[in-house]
């Protein structure tokens, strides 16, 4: 197999870190596991990121989202971890993370976690006519 998960976010340099500006990614294949029942999970994950000097590299983050296939963890406990490593490798202005869970159990659950660099304030939204 030419690849494997990997827990290693790898990252480029931002090419313009004088703006601000918003990537978006979306994941729709997330999987882990129910630590209850062994069951798998699904869900599809929203990355939405203001970068300050570094972004994250996008097949490194479909190994790392890739290395949670085997892993039993809650939702809550998985979106706040996956938030906190993206973090910790692009050290953003701004990360929002949407978990979107399918139903377990008849119940769907949405998680969001975000990030926001003390010294960083957002730009103010434009109003066009």
């Amino acid at each position: 197999m030419p690849s494997s998960p990997s827990k290693d976010l790898e990252t480029f340099d931002n090419p313009q870190p004088e703006r601000d500006y918003t990537i978006r990614i979306r994941v729709p294949e997330f999987t882990c596991l129910c630590p209850k029942t062994g069951q798998p999970d699904f869900a599809e994950l929203h990355i939405e990121y203001v970068p300050d000097r570094l972004c994250v590299e996008l097949k490194s983050l479909k190994l790392y989202v890739w290395s949670f296939r085997d892993e039993g963890a809650f939702h809550e406990a998985v979106t706040n971890r996956i938030l906190d490593d993206l973090v910790a490798a692009t050290r953003p202005r701004f990360m929002r993370l949407t978990a979107d869970f399918n139903v377990r159990g008849g119940i769907y659950t949405t998680v969001v976690a975000e990030y926001r660099d003390p010294a960083w304030a957002a730009p103010e939204p434009v109003r066009l006519p």
